[in-house]
């Protein structure tokens, strides 16, 4: 019930409101190029990362953002992990990002780990991928950044929040389960795993096995979280986003969920990039009760 009615919620906060995404009045920062000295699967990897900083000396709350995961030539050209758009959106409220190139992106490179086994014939998707390797080898990059950040004398050590996309989602959703101190909450826009929308729109690779793997994090996380998708997702659908959150918050944790309308004009998994006027006022108040900004 509580899903069905953040369901509705947000989806006649949208009405009226849902366009064409409005060019940002304020000067856009761009962000800095980092190389972080990470120690992942204890090994020392140079890992490149936006990062963007409020001014000043800090210390300042910090998000730890997961990017995506494009097909394989674009893997290798990703430039920036999150979208200028939203660091800026974090930076404007006095909220330092960090977002890494993980290891077999970008100019990270290296090899691709995450590969789930997910075979696609068309419209046919074949093998036994393993979802949960993906998410376990994506998210001990977000471990090595959190260790990182707590070496950065400008991070509140108190305030970190835990943010994806697609694959970078489910990454953060598999992040929140480790419990880590001062990680306050995480945010989940669109995430999932195994999809094709070019062949098989709105139905990923055995998503099944995406419900098994966002069950046994839920057994684990109690650190509140947030889940943003599009009614028009051509990755998972409207419908598996749902089923997944219900077997992860069956672990207990203080989960919520929002649908929101058909971003116009974008395939739905797009949201982060395309919906800030539907999913502005939820993040919102979810950092305003997780108490991100608080002093």
């Amino acid at each position: 019930m509580r899903l069905r009615v953040l369901y509705l919620a947000a989806t006649l906060l949208v009405l009226g409101c849902a366009g064409p995404p409005v060019p940002s009045s304020h000067p856009q920062v761009q962000p800095e190029v980092a190389r972080l000295p990470l120690l992942i699967d204890g090994k020392l990897t140079e890992v490149v990362a936006d990062l963007y900083k409020p001014p000043g000396a800090g210390p300042f709350p910090l998000v730890i953002f997961s990017h995506g995961r494009p097909g394989s030539r674009e893997r290798a050209r990703l430039r920036h992990p999150i979208t200028i758009d939203h660091g800026n959106y974090w930076l404007r409220q006095g909220v330092a990002v960090v977002a890494p190139q993980r290891p077999g992106y970008g100019e990270t490179g290296g090899v691709d780990v995450e590969d789930s086994g997910a075979d696609w014939h068309g419209a046919q998707c074949r093998g036994d991928p393993d979802y949960t390797r993906t998410a376990d080898h994506a998210r001990r990059t977000v471990l090595a950044t959190y260790e990182w950040a707590l070496r950065q004398p400008w991070v509140r050590k108190d305030r970190i929040l835990l943010e994806g996309q697609s694959v970078g989602g489910m990454t953060t959703i598999a992040a929140a389960a480790l419990n880590l101190p001062g990680v306050v909450g995480a945010v989940n826009f669109s995430g999932g795993v195994g999809g094709n929308p070019h062949t098989s729109p709105g139905k990923s690779c055995k998503p099944e096995l995406v419900t098994d793997a966002y069950r046994r994090f839920g057994l684990q996380a109690r650190v509140p979280t947030l889940w943003l998708y599009a009614r028009n997702d051509q990755h998972w659908g409207p419908t598996m986003p749902m089923i997944w959150f219900d077997a992860y918050q069956a672990g207990g944790s203080d989960s919520e969920f929002v649908m929101t309308a058909p971003v116009p004009g974008h395939d739905g998994h797009q949201l982060l990039r395309y919906g800030e006027p539907m999913w502005r006022a939820p993040l919102e108040a979810f950092i305003k009760r997780v108490g991100l900004l608080s002093p």
